[in-house]
């Protein structure tokens, strides 16, 4: 090799290594979307310990719940365990005031919201933060515009997406039915919370096993009953200390996980 062949392919691996390095600097922007198996599967409580438990571990994550419909409670819940970071138009940037589909209550207010406009509210604050963590509405196959569910704009966004499961009988046809809808589309990273309910059934000792058998390759995390106070910032804010492993790995932050088990002798 000539010294001037051998000066340009120094250069060139000295360019390539110092992009490598300004890359892993840089903070990795990711979204977490968050849907569930139906209505009241405990998307809400799940979302707002993973916001609250990233924030409080120093990273800049920031929740929203794009679309509400009848209550913005959720959204309320979430503007409060932001310290004001988000005003509630840009936590819930559609509001239909009837407790309809998205898709249903804006025909009955004349409007529309695209798949493309959607995803630009999510993506513009997603661009203002390391991590955006997104609650759904009801289950992966709601109408929320024209044309488009819940499982369509998951899609779009290309991002990690955890399904909450109430962990009843039943939870496994549910759960099963949404894994298998998210993968017809292409969408790979997935896990699944089973959250646990105020009166148990027998089916809770084997539905987590059951579901990891039928969906191998997607993890499985199982949280207890949280209680009726589970909804409330404060509720937050204490359970999320229990469960700051689960968390951490639902969040996709493995090497997180290990040092909080390590620390707590897991």
């Amino acid at each position: 090799m000539s010294a001037e062949r051998s000066i340009r392919f120094t250069l060139s691996a000295r360019t390539e290594m110092e992009a490598n390095d300004r890359r892993r600097a840089e903070p990795v922007k990711r979204i977490i979307f968050v849907t569930g198996t139906g209505t009241g599967a405990g998307k809400t409580v799940l979302t707002a310990l993973l916001v609250h438990f990233l924030r409080g571990q120093g990273r800049d994550a920031l929740g929203m719940k794009p679309f509400c419909c009848g209550s913005r409670a959720d959204a309320r819940l979430l503007h409060k365990l932001q310290d004001g970071c988000l005003t509630l138009d840009e936590i819930n940037p559609f509001y239909f005031d009837k407790p309809l589909a998205p898709r249903v209550a804006a025909r009955g207010k004349g409007q529309k919201v695209s798949l493309a406009a959607a995803a630009a509210r999510i993506g513009g604050l997603a661009g203002r933060c390391d991590v955006l963590v997104v609650e759904g509405v009801g289950g992966l196959m709601t109408p929320l515009g024209e044309g488009y569910t819940v499982r369509e704009l998951i899609a779009a966004l290309n991002c990690r997406t955890v399904i909450v499961s109430p962990n009843r009988l039943g939870a496994i046809n549910d759960t099963i039915l949404t894994v298998d809808a998210l993968q017809a589309v292409g969408v790979k990273e997935i896990a699944i919370v089973m959250m646990g309910v105020r009166k148990p059934d027998i089916s809770v000792k084997s539905n987590a096993r059951v579901i990891g058998e039928m969906a191998p390759g997607v993890p499985v995390f199982c949280l207890p009953y949280l209680g009726n106070g589970a909804s409330t910032a404060g509720g937050v804010k204490k359970k999320a200390n229990f469960f700051k492993k689960t968390l951490a790995r639902l969040s996709g932050d493995d090497s997180l996980g290990t040092v909080l088990s390590q620390n707590r002798g897991d």
